[in-house]
């Protein structure tokens, strides 16, 4: 057996926010051993190899409040007050203010909470307590504490103050009635104008068609954050290199502006790009590298035409706008470019973000570094469209964006965030009923304690950018804003624990922005499911996720009557194949085939079969399925029980639309299944495209059956 913790290492790992035990997804009590406790520890920069460093780890835990002035950010709800803490030279005066957003001020009283001092580092520290008031202005504001006396620490007399709606504003029509849409991975559509894999004309297009032909309401589409900008590009959107930026793949060169200024010879060359582009949509497999290469060199040679007058302003306002972090991404990408990935092979000198030799790189390559920066200029006008083009159809939603959970662990974002993420350890799910060994997603964790010292400026302006032109934000794994799974380098799954993070910063930061944003938010809540969590995103107006193939009660499948109002329904979701396949158990087949099962194939199979065939059972006794109905039929049955929940969210998927049986996503593998390369296909396994999508004879059935016809 593991050794087990200490009675200290608890504690130190508890005040960490570390849990030492959880309830795994049978009901079982585990003990997280002291091995991963330590190593848990060490990557939020806290000591604890030996007795020692816990006693000293405890202390300095005890001492680190008093040692500033204020702490560095402030969360508080509208119509609440609290109070805040302010830490200074004993018997020394101190007042408190706020410099509001809109350029106003604010005064805060002080008030009679007297407490002994403490003394640190030889000093004594006395604690005065101030009051919040609740009618402060939603917003991001500046605390400033004033001291009549040199302060431990001058740099923590200012701190960030967040005020956050108690709960957000749906949008109509979600606030008052239920709205039906899309679930789809944009790379696997094609079109003829696509070069191998789905864009955003793509997306615009097939949005426009959902709500012209379906009065669909919205289109959720996977994460398009920015990957790789060199070969081999990661073909998993989950596994991002930023999720602040938008991978430069989904761009549709024809549609941008200064491909109409080419001269004659770079027309002709436009052509032979295209040509090759397209050619791409005949593979088996979905290749981004070579995808990328060829549009890469498209933009490219539209990039060297120029900007003219009127969009070099609006270039120049944007690169403003978004400011250093562009500039740090582009950067990042520029230096790929030259170096080659990952960048813990460049020079030591190019690792620090902030190092001279990078500013030198920089100016340097100012040319490329500006490319990049450009082509991000160019999705945001192009996602811009896309979402005017599926609300002029007739969308009251638009396009809903996917948020993943992380980013790839020597992506341009450890690159630029420095320590602002967990280091020795990466992210994962602990085992459940569909991945019996649990999950590693090899991504870096946010440090909780370095995002609260950067007042969550990183994880803000994200959430800016995804819910920037669009109707929502889908929040893949939200249960990682309230605690998340970390692996310690090294180790199983199995070997991780939880790790708790600020969920009223988090969450109320969320809702503020997408408030500001008119956007709808929507948190996956699947799997292990800490308590009291679905409760809290109901009470801030968040909506979660219900997928029919894990809705039951036991043994019985939980009667639709009984799913939540606040709730994305869906039949299926994309780490599970398509409903057909899902039928058919193909997800039993992979996993077999791939030694993922834990159990024997055939007690797996009988142990699925059984469970659909109680679902069929249901899907008969409410007379929504007849008797030995075909798979089609079965499907659409699924999507009729759907539309008797109150869930104020329904959703079909695109694969399920054009009858695919492949899973696009094995979790718990790599390159041993393609995925994340798949294109969309029908029941025969050949590709498809728009103008097939656009003819299936399922389109109809299915989104009448969301809406019980």
């Amino acid at each position: 057996m593991p050794p087990t913790p200490s009675p200290r290492l608890v504690e130190l790992a508890q005040a960490h926010g570390v849990a030492t035990e959880y309830w795994d997804w049978l009901g079982q009590h585990v003990a997280v051993s002291a091995p991963s406790i330590r190593a848990v520890l060490a990557a939020l920069g806290v000591a604890a190899a030996d007795d020692a460093e816990v006693e000293a780890a405890l202390a300095e835990h005890a001492d680190a409040p008093w040692r500033r002035t204020l702490q560095a950010t402030v969360v508080a709800r509208a119509g609440r007050s609290r109070e805040v803490l302010v830490h200074v030279p004993a018997g020394s005066g101190v007042s408190l203010h706020a410099e509001l957003e809109d350029g106003g001020r604010r005064s805060f009283t002080q008030l009679d909470r007297w407490v002994p001092d403490r003394v640190v580092d030889g000093v004594p520290v006395g604690q005065a307590t101030f009051e919040v008031p609740a009618d402060l202005p939603l917003g991001w504001h500046r605390l400033v504490a004033d001291v009549d006396a040199t302060p431990l620490d001058p740099t923590t007399l200012t701190s960030t103050l967040v005020v956050t709606p108690q709960r957000l504003e749906l949008p109509e029509p979600v606030a008052s009635q239920r709205v039906v849409g899309l679930m789809a991975q944009l790379y696997q559509v094609r079109s003829p104008g696509s070069w191998g894999v789905g864009d955003l004309r793509d997306l615009a297009d097939l949005a426009s068609w959902a709500a012209a032909a379906h009065d669909a309401d919205f289109v959720l589409v996977n994460p398009l954050h920015a990957a790789e900008p060199v070969s081999p590009m990661e073909p998993s959107p989950y596994l991002p290199t930023t999720r602040r930026f938008v991978n430069p793949l989904y761009l549709r060169v024809e549609d941008v502006s200064e491909v109409a200024s080419l001269d004659a010879s770079g027309h002709r060359r436009m052509l032979d790009l295209a040509a090759r582009g397209r050619a791409l949509d005949a593979g088996e497999r979905i290749d981004r590298d070579a995808a990328w290469a060829v549009k890469r060199e498209a933009l490219r040679l539209v990039h060297d035409a120029g900007l003219s007058g009127a969009r070099a302003e609006a270039f120049a306002a944007y690169c403003e706008r978004e400011g250093d972090g562009l500039l740090r991404f582009a950067t990042w990408c520029a230096l790929a470019d030259v170096h080659g990935l990952p960048f813990t092979a460049w020079p030591e000198e190019l690792q620090d973000p902030d190092g001279p030799a990078v500013a030198a790189f920089r100016t340097g390559h100012a040319d490329e570094v500006d490319l990049h920066r450009w082509m991000q200029w160019l999705l945001e006008d192009q996602l811009a469209v896309a979402q005017r083009e599926a609300t002029a159809a007739g969308m009251s939603l638009g396009v809903v964006h996917d948020l993943a959970v992380g980013v790839h662990p020597v992506g341009a974002d450890a690159w630029a965030l420095g320590d602002a993420l967990a280091r020795g350890v990466t992210v994962g799910a602990p085992p459940d009923q569909f991945n019996q060994l649990g999950q590693n997603w090899s991504q870096p964790p946010w440090r909780p304690d370095r995002l609260a010292e950067l007042g969550y400026a990183p994880f803000r302006d994200m959430v800016r950018t995804v819910l920037r032109d669009s109707g929502g934000i889908r929040v893949d794994h939200i249960l990682g804003l309230f605690r998340l799974w970390w692996i310690p380098a090294g180790g199983t799954p199995a070997d991780g624990t939880y790790v708790y993070y600020d969920e009223e910063a988090l969450l109320g930061i969320l809702v503020l922005e997408a408030q500001r944003a008119g956007a709808v938010v929507i948190g996956e809540d699947l799997g292990v499911v800490a308590p009291n969590v679905r409760e809290v995103l109901t009470e801030r107006g968040l909506l979660g996720t219900s997928i029919l193939w894990f809705e039951w009660d036991g043994d019985r499948v939980r009667p639709p009557e009984s799913y939540r109002d606040l709730c994305l329904s869906s039949v299926t979701v994309h780490d599970l194949p398509p409903t057909a396949g899902y039928l058919t158990l193909e997800h039993v087949a992979v996993r077999e085939q791939l030694g993922l099962l834990t159990r024997p194939v055939e007690e797996e199979r009988a142990l699925e079969e059984s469970a659909i065939g109680r679902v069929r059972a249901a899907l008969e006794s409410r007379g929504l399925l007849a008797p030995g109905a075909d798979v089609d039929d079965t499907v659409v049955a699924l999507h009729r029980w759907l539309a008797q929940t109150p869930s104020r969210m329904l959703a079909v998927s695109l694969p399920d639309i054009v009858g695919d049986r492949r899973a696009i996503n094995q979790p718990g593998t790599n390159d041993e299944y393609p995925n994340w390369r798949l294109p969309l296909a029908g029941p025969d396994g050949m590709a498809v495209d728009l103008d097939d999508i656009r003819e299936s004879p399922l389109a109809d059935p299915l989104f009448d059956a969301l809406r019980g016809r």
